[in-house]
């Protein structure tokens, strides 16, 4: 689930991340407690690569440009880390042609110390306008008069600065383009997963074995985020950490909450290792667990497993949700979204950003193909009661589906 739209967003940053935002380089490898042999990073070929399919992409879909702005689609093609303000700073990829930054003047150099693949860097001075420079780098690349695709992540006013600018051109979204190559992961991105869930589900065992009684909900996703980076995460999220009756909304509640035996516990969290993403979901029980507990438990340990079983190669992505659905309501649940039962779709794509394209859910007809990254996270919300959520990640591989995670046991044994 989305953590970071119900938590604050830990302002910590550790490790090669915070090294990469001071221009260092992002081929380091990743330094991780306990592990056998480091993950590499992304290199700049890799991203060359994804440029070049991004050409080809728009070539296809007859765009002559594409604009991004500081985000994870300009992140996975450039490695440029950039927090956006008022001030647009950003990069036009072109069909044909060099690629071309823009930035506030007063950031040329530290810009400079981060962008790559190519030294046409055009500045504005605060009097000025970044939206015609802008257009004029898309004059320049001789797309001003045809389709220019804007990733969806730019804010309107960027947008309709530069439409202003170059009333001649259409444009369009760039999200075939982006999510045309983000979609499909490489063999390095589902190493750096690999490890980043790795790091999550350790980071979890480790902060269950700190419950006590009257302990906080902050208390506990204090201990899931320490665990975290220790472990060696470059980005901790602060855990969703729920109890008792709560754990029946999926994503928490504002009320302060202490934990007593037969209470509930869900744990939600997540890392990021160079940008790649975990998210990992157990649900357990503090103290002895009533039958009810158990039952709807492995009721939702099924419905997992029948999502992950229905992932195949060429499977619609509404299939897999319809497979988790049909077990919960087939005991009683729902049906569709009503709860008690599963009130939310059945996963969402994962990679650089948390959540990302495409979906598990009904009316989407995708098919799954090799590379493609999910969550499997069927929820049994019974307000009044309690929640169960069980979130493992998984890819499609040449084979079929591979969870990064293993299922958890039992309800005593979840990581």
């Amino acid at each position: 689930m989305d953590r970071r739209k119900f938590v604050q967003h830990s302002a910590g940053v550790v490790g090669a991340a915070a090294l990469a935002r001071h221009g260092r380089s992002l081929e380091a490898v990743v330094p991780i407690a306990g592990a056998v042999a480091p993950v590499a990073r992304i290199t700049d070929q890799e991203r060359l690569a994804r440029i070049e399919k991004a050409r080809k992409l728009m070539t296809d879909n007859g765009i002559g440009a594409m604009f991004l702005e500081g985000g994870s689609s300009l992140l996975y093609y450039t490695g440029v880390h950039w927090g956006n303000s008022e001030r647009p700073f950003g990069a036009v990829i072109p069909a044909k042609g060099d690629l071309a930054w823009i930035a506030p003047a007063f950031e040329e150099m530290r810009a400079r110390e981060l962008i790559k693949f190519s030294n046409d860097v055009r500045v504005w001075q605060e009097d000025e306008s970044p939206y015609a420079l802008i257009a004029q780098i898309v004059r320049d690349r001789g797309a001003a008069t045809g389709k220019i695709g804007f990733e969806e992540r730019v804010r309107f006013f960027i947008f309709d600065g530069v439409r202003q600018e170059l009333p001649q051109a259409t444009f369009v979204s760039a999200t075939p383009i982006t999510a045309g190559g983000r979609i499909y992961k490489s063999p390095a991105e589902i190493a750096l997963l690999q490890r980043a869930n790795d790091i999550t589900l350790q980071a979890i065992a480790q902060s269950l074995t700190t419950l006590r009684e009257g302990m906080t909900q902050h208390e506990l996703a204090a201990n899931v985020s320490a665990a975290t980076h220790k472990l060696g995460a470059d980005d901790v999220d602060d855990a969703l950490v729920i109890f008792g009756k709560y754990t029946a909304f999926p994503h928490g509640s504002i009320q302060l909450q202490q934990l007593r035996e037969g209470d509930v516990v869900l744990i939600d969290a997540g890392c990021k290792l160079d940008g790649y993403t975990s998210d990992i979901t157990r649900t357990t029980v503090f103290g002895k667990p009533t039958q009810r507990q158990r039952d709807i438990w492995d009721l939702e340990k099924r419905a997992q497993a029948a999502a992950f079983k229905t992932a195949q190669i060429g499977a619609p992505c509404e299939s897999v949700d319809a497979a988790a659905r049909k077990v919960i309501t087939g005991a009683g649940f729902g049906p569709g979204y009503k709860v008690p039962g599963l009130p939310h779709r059945t996963g969402h794509g994962i990679g650089l950003d948390g959540h990302e394209w495409t979906n598990f859910v009904l009316g989407n007809k995708t098919p799954l193909a090799p590379g493609m990254c999910f969550s499997d996270e069927p929820t049994i919300a019974i307000y009044g009661e309690f929640g169960i959520r069980l979130e493992d990640c998984l890819h499609i591989t040449e084979n079929g589906p591979k969870f990064f995670t293993g299922q958890a046991e039992s309800i005593e044994h979840v990581a």
